[in-house]
């Protein structure tokens, strides 16, 4: 268990005495109050944050300010009190040659960049590249706000190994097989029509696509199975020797949504010793009302902005040009969703319920998505992160729980990671 403060209010004892042994309700001062001190005291760490490419970091997407176009910065980090995010270096799915594999590539390296900018020239006073778990234990010690990396899409590793350690070097520490569509490593959940992989095109992982595992598994790169197929997800749990996670999915038993992990990948991913970060994005919580549905469709319509499988058709140059409109859009929906709420706070701790359940308390976390989709009621950016240890309080999850949840679990897959990297290094 890691902790970032040792002390215990006594109030706070006497509140979870009282919870134990049922010796009277608590208060809904005394759940804050709990929450409050639990909160201060774990390691809140979220595993997927989306940024923008170039204008990230800079004056024009300033993640050091109260900025209105992020629900991810540093002064909702703090106000919020979280600890740490995987910022995702992430490069939506193309042609598989090599203008293509190289385009990817490039786009990685923006995004590389851009996070640099953010620790070493912006902010270096206020966060900090964390790429061990001890560096995420010592940094929050001195207050400041870690800072991790995960691809989100194997596609820019392309034919070449050797980029893998080019990514490890730069600090990326887990990789998102795929995305939308499937690549040159596994087949997706989503495929992509104008890519014509509507059909599955490896029956799970190609054999390129296993040695990429192994050769993450030898370096202490984590295999992230979020937006991979169901075959493909099998076939990881065969291949990889280190735990494996899933960076922001939900549970497919509560919504089907083809993201989401069903009862069985959850028991599988349990028994491996991975982690499902639980996403907090309403449409992989819960099925979409009828009156929801109009709004954002009639939202749609006055923006001219295309459906899911229309802006999966795009190139990378026109979805940047759709930007302003999306932005637009997503502010629009925040004002909807005050009075339509397609999900809320309460949804999203069902799916963790559902995953301690099933999985077990020691292999669930949490995995936003924010500023990549994610948001909801109650939980809409980092500063209201305490509302989830607020509503995990008043369903009885102990203080052990609630930092395993917020990145206990999350460290000792990564721990684990490492260990089985130093023992794969060791034989070769």
């Amino acid at each position: 268990m890691f902790v970032k403060r040792i002390t215990i209010s006594f109030l706070s004892m006497l509140m979870i005495v009282f919870a134990v042994c049922g010796q009277q309700p608590m208060t809904e001062e005394q759940i804050i109050k709990l929450a409050k001190d639990i909160h201060e005291r774990a390691i809140t760490l979220d595993t997927h944050v989306d940024i923008a490419g170039s204008q990230y970091a800079t004056e024009e997407l300033d993640p050091g300010i109260d900025n209105p176009r992020l629900k991810c910065d540093l002064v909702k980090m703090e106000k919020g009190g979280m600890d740490g995010v995987f910022l995702a270096v992430y490069v939506g799915q193309g042609k598989r040659d090599d203008e293509g594999y190289n385009r990817a590539y490039e786009a990685s390296m923006v995004k590389f960049e851009a996070i640099q900018r953010l620790t070493e020239n912006m902010y270096s006073e206020r966060c900090e590249l964390a790429t061990t778990p001890d560096d995420v234990v010592s940094i929050t010690k001195t207050g400041k706000r870690a800072i991790m990396v995960g691809i989100e899409n194997g596609y820019p590793i392309g034919t070449d190994l050797s980029n893998i350690e080019k990514f490890y070097n730069l600090g990326a520490r887990y990789i998102t097989l795929t995305h939308n569509g499937h690549n040159q490593i596994c087949d997706s959940c989503n495929p992509r029509s104008n890519l014509g992989d509507e059909k599955a095109e490896h029956n799970g992982l190609s054999e390129f696509g296993k040695k990429v595992v192994a050769e993450m598994n030898r370096l202490g790169i984590i295999c992230d199975v979020s937006h991979i197929s169901v075959e493909s997800f099998w076939d990881l749990i065969e291949v990889s020797k280190a735990p494996i996670i899933a960076s922001h999915s939900g549970c497919r038993a509560l919504n089907d949504n083809s993201r989401n992990l069903d009862d069985d990948q959850l028991r599988a991913l349990s028994k491996n010793g991975g982690v499902i970060q639980v996403v907090a994005l309403g449409s992989f919580l819960k099925p979409e009302t009828p009156e929801h549905r109009k709004a954002m469709a009639d939202l749609r319509e006055e923006l001219n902005i295309p459906d899911r499988r229309e802006m999966f058709r795009m190139s990378q140059e026109e979805r940047e040009a759709l930007k302003p409109k999306l932005e637009e859009f997503e502010k629009r929906r925040t004002e909807i969703e005050k009075t339509i709420p397609p999900t809320n706070i309460k949804d999203y701790i069902d799916h963790i319920d559902h995953a301690v359940d099933v999985a077990g308390i020691d292999y669930v976390g949490i995995g936003t998505d924010f500023d990549g989709g994610g948001g909801i009621p109650g939980f809409n950016n980092h500063a209201e992160a305490l509302n989830v240890t607020i509503e995990l309080v008043r369903r009885g999850y102990s203080e052990e729980d609630i930092i395993k949840i917020w990145g206990g679990n999350l460290l000792r897959v990564w721990r684990e990671t490492e260990n089985i990297a130093t023992e794969l290094q060791k034989m070769n």
